[in-house]
């Protein structure tokens, strides 16, 4: 994708109070929001980088041997302040405060995503620095998709539910939720996706029943609930899906309860359009659960926002949030009916928001019962 970082950082100097002068300079971390508006991907580890935007331009603080990443973005024409491991990096934080003119500063972070370890370094050096968190505001630009990251995601979508189809004809009884999250994970790395948005979430049986479990080594049985939360990456953007299938027989109760999640579902999907409270969406769908008797079984909001992150803030799906929803926001939509020890059922969409609707990005069958 050919991405106009110039403008990004444009956009990140208003949103941030950089040009308002309500800041003195902009300061990010590696994460999506220093990827999305500067284009520079790199690992949060023991090695802490800062990009730094003043009125002046814009300087990274990095280990050495990240040089090579800047050397190819001379559009960013930005000023290296660089440390190696043997000197450590307070020199490099100590020497860009002094060459930036940023003594007694008051930076805008991304309060999200820097930790106590960038904070407490630079506040060391100067305990005068004061911080004001600005990622609510940045979120808020990514929360508006463009035309190539929408493509990216759709892409993402193809090959998700690509792989799945693989998968399917190769789940059997017996198969661990373990076995079946590796071979789901490779079928999407060989179908193209650079990475997973997230690790593959494969619950059987009553595993089913918490929303936010975790794969294990218990093996599908026939008759039960096959809860699969997968998801790829592309170009830099993900996809999030969940089916609900049962491998043999399902119960009437627990068809009862697929078709309450399916239906709500729908209800969700029809209520999104522009200009729609995020709120309106939740409420469709929990009011169907409701409707069902299954309630206090629906345990959590019914989406969240999606782009380069597999969660992101906005939009907030949820039922006291008013704020609406714009052109070129993309979100989930996955009500969920979860019973202890019987498990649970979650069915999960992509969804756009158009300038004249929805349009749902997700085609991959709604449908129970396997075999």
């Amino acid at each position: 994708m050919q991405m106009d970082y110039q403008a990004r950082i444009e956009r990140l100097r208003a949103a941030g109070g950089l040009t308002s002068g309500a800041v003195d300079a902009i300061i990010l971390v590696p994460g999506a929001n220093l990827e999305y508006f500067i284009g520079l991907n790199f690992h949060l580890s023991e090695r802490p980088v800062l990009a730094v935007l003043t009125g002046d331009g814009l300087s990274l603080v990095l280990p050495h041997f990240e040089m090579p990443k800047l050397i190819e973005r001379p559009d960013l024409e930005a000023r290296p302040f660089t440390w190696s491991d043997e000197q450590g990096y307070e020199g490099a934080f100590a020497a860009a405060l002094e060459g930036l003119g940023l003594k007694g500063a008051r930076l805008g972070i991304d309060g999200m995503t820097m930790r106590v370890t960038e904070w407490t370094a630079l506040h060391a050096l100067d305990s005068s620095l004061t911080m004001t968190g600005i990622e609510r505001a940045l979120i808020a630009i990514r929360a508006i998709k463009g035309v190539d990251e929408i493509a990216a995601m759709r892409r993402a979508v193809e090959i998700s539910e690509s792989a799945m189809d693989r998968l399917l004809g190769e789940v059997k009884v017996g198969m661990t939720e373990a076995q079946i999250a590796a071979r789901l994970t490779q079928h999407m790395i060989d179908l193209g996706a650079e990475g997973v948005a997230f690790s593959a979430l494969i619950q059987t049986g009553a595993n089913s029943s918490n929303p936010h479990g975790s794969t294990t080594d218990r093996a599908l049985q026939a008759d039960e609930f096959l809860l699969i939360d997968w998801g790829a990456k592309f170009g830099g953007y993900c996809s999030d899906l969940t089916r609900t299938f049962c491998v043999g027989q399902p119960s009437a109760e627990m068809q009862r309860i697929y078709d309450t999640v399916l239906a709500a579902n729908e209800a969700g999907k029809a209520a999104a359009a522009p200009g729609v409270p995020m709120k309106a969406v939740d409420i469709a769908a929990r009011t169907v659960i409701d409707a069902a008797g299954y309630g206090q079984y629906f345990t959590h909001r019914t989406g969240h926002g999606l782009g380069m992150d597999g969660h992101e803030p906005i939009p907030q799906i949820a039922g006291n949030v008013e704020d609406l929803l714009l052109p070129g926001m993309v979100f989930t939509v996955e009500p969920g009916i979860y019973v202890p020890g019987l498990g649970g059922v979650r069915i999960e969409d992509d969804v756009l928001i158009t300038d004249t609707g929805a349009d749902v990005l997700t085609t991959y069958p709604r449908k129970l019962k396997l075999g």
